[in-house]
């Protein structure tokens, strides 16, 4: 399982105040992924993952076969 932080390619800090409005210090509870071009919870399972893994046809990719 990869988790979403700092060390993934896609992850950015976010845009100045979007996330609290303060701007102030770089303590923020979310990442701005670029693959996914939206914020993500900062140290949480990967989102790519899990999007990835969930198909319209109710496959899912990450299981066992």
């Amino acid at each position: 399982m990869r988790w979403c932080d700092l060390s993934c390619e896609h992850a950015s800090f976010p845009q100045t105040g979007a996330v609290d409005g303060s701007g102030s210090c770089r303590t923020f509870a979310a990442l701005h992924c670029a693959r996914l071009n939206r914020l993500v919870h900062k140290n949480g399972p990967c989102q790519c993952e899990a999007e990835l893994s969930r198909e319209p046809d109710g496959k899912n990719q990450g299981s066992p076969r």
